[in-house]
């Protein structure tokens, strides 16, 4: 029998006025697995990442993990479930310190309340404690370690990816939501960004992936989406999508088909 995916997303639709942004769209999403959702601009990727995590409501369809429902639960709550996402934009703490920007994402899987820090009980210091030395532990896996007490404002713009993805792993995810991590990135960044997602999916964590890059993309995926117009027209293991007649189509125009 085979294994419930970690991810499923069942005819998932959402509309801004007359524009479906996201058409009926269905796929799994393996446990292990690094997935990758491809497609020109406007074809609804980040909208996708969108529903999945809780950012927006969808008109009609379902998320589900694990088998769960989860469609219409509130961001956070679908953080605490183990679905954590970046975003396209870096969205950083900018006068935080680099350590500190972690420490907040770490917080989500704290036991302490907001009682319980006012009063300072001796059991949320060992808890403090410990969140301060996981965060510093994945800074240092991530190189990042030398700017713990830096400003995150104060990173250059490479390295400001890779603090938003530790913020993001400080959560314990089950399945990590990229949004186009190689986006602005020199080509020796994104090999380090490519090696960096392979060895996120080797510590047990799967990966959903929307990206640009094609060679990042077929390098590394293990299955790929293809979305045009809200719609999806293609799925397969990379050399299928390579050689996928509608993908090429939209990719390299008619003539080229």
């Amino acid at each position: 029998m085979a294994a419930e995916p970690l991810l499923e997303i069942r005819e998932l639709s959402r509309s801004f006025g007359g524009l479906k942004a996201v058409n009926h769209v269905s796929f799994t999403v393996p446990t292990g697995s690094i997935k990758s959702v491809i497609g020109p601009n406007g074809a609804g990727k980040t909208t996708l990442f969108n529903l999945i995590s809780g950012m927006l409501p969808c008109d009609a369809g379902s998320v589900h993990q694990n088998g769960k429902d989860i469609t219409g639960l509130r961001p956070h709550k679908i953080a605490e479930l183990g679905i954590c996402r970046t975003f396209q934009t870096t969205k950083l703490f900018a006068r935080m310190t680099v350590l500190e920007n972690v420490m907040v994402g770490r917080h989500s899987r704290t036991k302490a309340g907001f009682l319980s820090g006012v009063l300072n009980l001796p059991w949320t210091w060992k808890e403090e404690r410990e969140i301060r030395e996981r965060s510093a532990d994945l800074l240092d896996t991530l190189g990042l370690a030398d700017a713990a007490g830096e400003l995150a404002s104060n990173l250059p713009f490479g390295k400001q990816r890779l603090l938003e993805i530790a913020r993001a792993l400080a959560t314990e995810p089950s399945l990590l939501l990229l949004d186009e991590p190689a986006a602005g990135l020199n080509i020796y960044e994104t090999r380090e960004m490519a090696d960096l997602v392979l060895k996120i999916r080797g510590g047990g964590i799967t990966v959903l992936l929307v990206e640009h890059d094609m060679s990042l993309v077929m390098d590394i995926s293990d299955e790929i989406v293809v979305l045009n117009y809200g719609s999806m027209v293609a799925e397969g293991k990379p050399e299928e999508i390579q050689r996928d007649p509608e993908v090429i189509r939209i990719y390299l125009g008619g003539e080229h088909a």
